[in-house]
């Protein structure tokens, strides 16, 4: 019953096709490949790299699209997540539909339609939030959320797969860019300061808490602003601007009603042979170890939750990430896309340190899951 609802908005040899397609293996690619490959975005690499997307987005997309149809506690059935279904089931069927890509022609019609897809994902995260919203609405209170372990799970491989799809296509659109920014390789950024992100990623967390609050704490920033690595400024912009606003919020309350000056949040940038490791420290008055666990699970936020069913999700970027739970998670799976990680450790009754490793060694494969 429950698949028969998932999938009726589409005929039965499309689904057949797409469970087809989502038993077939997946492809990883690393960092430094893709910053090797698109070094000369040529017009046979650029047909290459189309060709590849053709065969392995289809892929990709199927596993996701079938796992929504089945996940536990009738998740499956919510409005919203029958929503995200339809999205990837439809992009399925644009990219199977595409013939073979054989000249620069059809490689320029396919990188316009890639594009769009991207766009009809843009808000996948907020829906899918929303779909996890209209489920513990009908559950039993008494319910421990950390104890839905299976969808906890999902999710992660969910979101996992989906950084991957959006590198992998924003990758091969941003190489035909005619006019790149200097070091620039599509998304990589081949001397990029993680000095530098840091400090503009404050800067928005710093303006978002001062228009919430009328005010914002210092934010002092140590490291060397000389140093660069290759990365993806975008992934760890959206990091950086996690961690930092969790801390403002917490030092912003818990000295909003007193006659002492809010302490600064420290930032330290640690340049290491391996890792790359930036560090966020707060006096905010820390997390409860029992809380500690709560902190990666996408059913738990201390903050007031933004998402109604009435929100108006469109197709832009512009949804709040405050809220729904989803910053601390989401940021540790870009940690570990490519091959890095994200540690909390806290002290309740003073503050909380944010430990972000960022691998500079370019060779670990992507997490397919």
């Amino acid at each position: 019953m429950a698949l028969k609802k998932v999938t009726e908005n589409f005929s039965k040899s499309l689904i057949d096709e797409v469970h087809k397609w989502g038993s077939m293996k997946q492809t990883g690619v690393t960092l430094r490949y893709m910053m090797e490959f698109g070094s000369k975005p040529i017009d046979r690499n650029l047909l290459i790299s189309a060709q590849f997307l053709h065969k392995e987005l289809p892929i990709r997309i199927a596993r996701r699209a079938i796992e929504l149809e089945s996940l536990p506690y009738g998740l499956s059935l919510k409005p919203a997540v029958l929503k995200v279904h339809d999205w990837y089931v439809d992009s399925f069927r644009d990219l199977r539909s595409f013939p073979d890509i054989k000249d620069k022609k059809d490689e320029l019609e396919f990188t316009r339609m890639i594009e769009m897809i991207k766009v009809r994902h843009n808000n996948v995260v907020p829906m899918m939030a929303m779909g996890v919203q209209q489920l513990k609405k009908g559950m039993d209170p008494k319910i421990v959320y950390e104890d839905l372990v299976e969808i906890h799970q999902f999710l992660d491989r969910f979101y996992m797969s989906r950084i991957g799809i959006r590198m992998l296509i924003g990758q091969h659109v941003a190489l035909h860019d005619p006019n790149p920014p200097p070091d620039r390789i599509g998304y990589i950024h081949t001397k990029m300061s993680p000095l530098e992100v840091a400090r503009n990623a404050s800067e928005d967390a710093r303006a978002i808490c001062m228009r919430h609050y009328g005010s914002a704490p210092e934010i002092d920033i140590y490291g060397d602003l000389n140093f660069t690595f290759p990365y993806v400024p975008s992934h760890l912009h959206i990091m950086v601007f996690e961690l930092v606003k969790n801390s403002l919020r917490a030092v912003q309350e818990r000295f909003m009603d007193s006659d002492k000056v809010a302490p600064p949040i420290r930032i330290i940038v640690a340049d290491g042979i391996e890792d790359v490791t930036i560090k966020v420290s707060d006096e905010g008055g820390g997390i409860r170890r029992s809380g500690l666990p709560r902190i990666f699970t996408y059913l738990y936020s201390t903050a007031e939750n933004p998402l109604s069913e009435d929100t108006d999700l469109g197709t832009g970027e512009n949804v709040t990430m405050a809220g729904y739970g989803y910053g601390l998670p989401i940021s540790r799976l870009y940690a570990r896309y490519f091959g890095g990680d994200l540690q909390i450790i806290s002290m309740e009754g003073y503050g909380t340190d944010a430990y972000l490793h960022l691998s500079r060694l370019g060779g670990s494969q992507e997490p397919l899951p």
